[in-house]
């Protein structure tokens, strides 16, 4: 079980708040596959404080969701204060989380997401400003630093404990590595050694055992999977019940993945309308497809289609020439499409 303030998730398996990926549709799929707790994309504090209609319905959480985390983000203390109290009075999320990870230019000219790592003086006051104006626990998720001779992980982490943070996610790479290089899990460790409040792990968890490894090695309360969920759920199912009983659940059979491709196409359909979701998904289809024998071909066709019934006949017809094949122990030939 992982508790941050007054919110229990079931185990310490968290899908990770990735811009693009975290709407309803995938969320709730990550929540039937049995992931703990599951937070959306990151929002701006300004378009939700201006009432922006896009970013609003980035606000609506599906009560099957929960226990789920908002994240926003935004270099002002006053302006993250006015969206957190939206979120808390207006939105059914469970925890407010605020981004100090990301590290795109956009966001850090701002002096958002990764910016903030640079000052840990004006991370407390920060944080317990918005704690005071809140009622729902608020967390952090964070990098281990700016760049190599910036890292102020423990000291940025005890900033957000002080300042009456409910819990810190850390993500072992710095701004300047992007998602290349590898993770430092020994941050990780030394920040989970320095606070008193959960420590969610985050970075190179791909496999089930690597989730054990970080925990392991780390002694965090929960470990945040992101990239490695992508197209990919079955991860998130695999890992909370190697952690639980260490037993490995078999991978997905391709049939199993197409479903749930197209599930979670039909939610995005609801949720966007067909137009906009069928775009979007393309970029999913290619994960769910990774890896699948002649799954590149089925992916050129799909980065074309523009209609839901397309897509599903696409995939449809792959599938069922995917079965032909391994029925006849013939597997030289790409599936063919129409």
């Amino acid at each position: 079980m992982l508790k941050i303030g007054n919110v229990e998730a079931p185990n310490k398996v968290v899908l990770a708040p990735m811009a693009g990926v975290c709407n309803p549709a995938f969320r709730l799929i990550a929540k039937e596959f049995g992931t703990g707790l599951v937070c959306a994309e990151m929002v701006s504090d300004k378009a939700i404080v201006h009432g922006n209609t896009r970013s609003m319905e980035m606000l609506y959480v599906d009560d099957r969701e929960k226990p789920l985390s908002l994240q926003i983000f935004g270099g002002d203390t006053e302006t993250l204060v006015q969206a957190a109290k939206i979120v808390d009075q207006h939105t059914n999320a469970d925890i407010i989380d605020i981004n100090m990870g990301c590290p795109v230019p956009k966001i850090t000219k701002c002096d958002a997401g990764a910016r903030w790592l640079l000052q840990p003086d004006r991370i407390e006051q920060m944080i317990e400003t918005v704690v005071k104006a809140v009622n729902k626990p608020v967390t952090v998720k964070m990098r281990i630093g700016w760049d190599s001779d910036h890292i102020f992980a423990v000291e940025n982490a005890k900033a957000v404990e002080r300042g009456g943070g409910s819990a810190v996610s850390v993500h072992g790479r710095t701004r300047e590595q992007l998602y290349t290089g590898k993770a430092d899990w020994n941050i990780i460790r030394e920040v989970k050694q320095a606070l008193s409040i959960p420590v969610i792990g985050n970075g190179d968890v791909v496999t089930p055992e690597d989730a054990k490894r970080m925990l392991d090695q780390t002694g965090v309360d929960g470990v945040m999977i992101g990239r490695g969920a992508l197209g990919n759920p079955w991860m998130l199912y695999r890992t909370v019940q190697y952690l639980a009983n260490g037993e490995l659940p078999p991978e997905p059979t391709p049939e199993e993945k197409i479903r749930i491709a197209i599930l979670h196409m039909d939610r995005l359909i609801a949720l966007k309308g067909e137009a906009v979701a069928v775009k979007e998904m393309r970029k999913h289809m290619a994960w769910y497809l990774k890896g699948l024998t002649g799954g590149a071909r089925v992916k050129d066709v799909i980065m074309e289609t523009l209609k839901r019934d397309e897509m599903v006949r696409t995939l449809n017809d792959y599938v069922e020439h995917l079965g032909a094949q391994s029925s006849s122990h013939s597997q030289e030939e790409s599936p063919v499409l129409h």
